[in-house]
This record gives C-alpha cells, structure tokens and sequence, in this order.
C-alpha cells in the first residue's frame, strides 16, 4: 500500500484519505475524502436512488440471517427491529425523491458488496459461516455509517445534512449490534482476528471505489 494521502487509479483521483486511530471510531483503514460529497451531491436523484435500494438490501440481510439462525432468540428480536428500521429508511429516502421531483429508478448493482460477498467464507462449519456473515454485516453497516458522515458534515442542503446525520447514528448501531452478535455466538472462531482481516480487506477494496454518485461507489 502507498504512504501518500491521495491514491490514484486509471489517472483519477480516488476520493479516499488514509484513516487514523483517532479519526475514525468504526476501524475502518480509509476514511472517504469530504469531496466525494460533492460527487453524490451533483447528482441527488442518482445517489437517493442507490441509497433506497441499499436500505432494502440492509433489510433482506437482515431477514436472511434470521432466517437462517432463528435458533437464536435475541438476534431474531434484534435482526427484526434492524430490518424494521431499514425498511422504514427506504420508505423515508423514497419520499424525499419524491418531494423533490425525483424518480426512483432500478435497483443497481452494488459491485462492492459483491466483492464483500466472494471475501466471506463459504467453506468450513456452519458456525464459521453464520460468523462471517455477520461480520459481513458488520462491515457494511461501518463504511454506510461513514459514508453518510461524509455526507452530513459536507452537503449543503441543511435537510439532507441532519437526514444523513440522524442515519449515521442508526447505522453505528447496526454495526454494533452485528459485531456483537459475532462475538457472542462463535464457536470456533477467533472474531477478533477475522475482523481484522475484513477490515484490512475492505481496506485495499475501498481504494477502488469513491468516484461515483452510489453510497459505496
């Protein structure tokens, strides 16, 4: 990895700025430059569109996982209210489109999370499985909580800028919960170690995104 602040890719500035211990509470390597705010903030109907169909997708996570562990009593209590939430901030982001003359279009390709999804484990006890998509989990919801950080402090539309506050609050939460979760109910797994190999992970994968008008694009 380069030791200079600004990275480049194909000759274009990736909007990302090397994270500190004290910078960033989440663990995240990479903070998002303050200019990517102004890349979704070119174009609201596009990154209000993305960030709807982030919000479903955060909710069928959730549902999945409960699906899948419904054994586990506090986390299907927790994962419904978490996708409770998120569905009512898809509800809440799809009528500001509205409000503002906007359409929301198709749902999109989120190539980041797809890079997440081939990072996780497949192979293994089912216990590593349920770990790691949980941390898989845990990871969204950190860059999402930073990502909408970028965009409160930096917009310049004052309704948009507490929107995005109030939704950073929210998501430090997911996160938290997601994490903890992890921690509890591993078996074999040494959590700690594997978060750190996510986050160095996303790390490296973060150098590649921040140009475009998408939550994690």
């Amino acid at each position: 990895m380069r030791s200079d602040k600004k990275l480049f890719l194909r000759e274009q500035p990736i909007i990302v700025n090397f994270a500190t211990k004290k910078e960033d509470m989440l663990g995240l390597k990479l903070l998002t430059d303050p200019r990517w705010a102004n890349i979704a903030e070119s174009n609201l109907g596009e990154i209000l569109t993305d960030h709807a169909w982030c919000e479903q997708k955060a909710a069928t996570n959730a549902i999945t996982l409960i699906a899948d562990n419904s054994e586990h009593i506090d986390l299907v209590e927790e994962l419904t209210a978490i996708a409770m939430e998120e569905l009512q901030h898809f509800q809440m982001v799809v009528a500001i489109i509205q409000q503002r003359g906007y359409t929301l279009g198709r749902q999109r390709k989120d190539d980041y999370v797809g890079r997440l999804v081939k990072f996780s484990r497949k192979d293994g006890s089912r216990n590593a499985s349920f770990i790691d998509r949980l941390l898989f989990a845990a990871m969204i919801e950190a860059r999402s909580c930073e990502r909408f950080r970028v965009l409160s402090q930096n917009i310049s539309d004052p309704e948009l800028a507490k929107f995005y506050h109030d939704l950073m609050v929210s998501e430090a939460g997911h996160y938290t919960t997601f994490l903890n979760f992890a921690r509890k109910y591993t078996i074999d797994i040494d959590v700690e170690k594997r978060w750190k190999e996510w986050l160095e992970f996303e790390g490296e994968l973060i150098q590649s995104y921040g140009n475009k008008q998408a939550i994690h694009g």
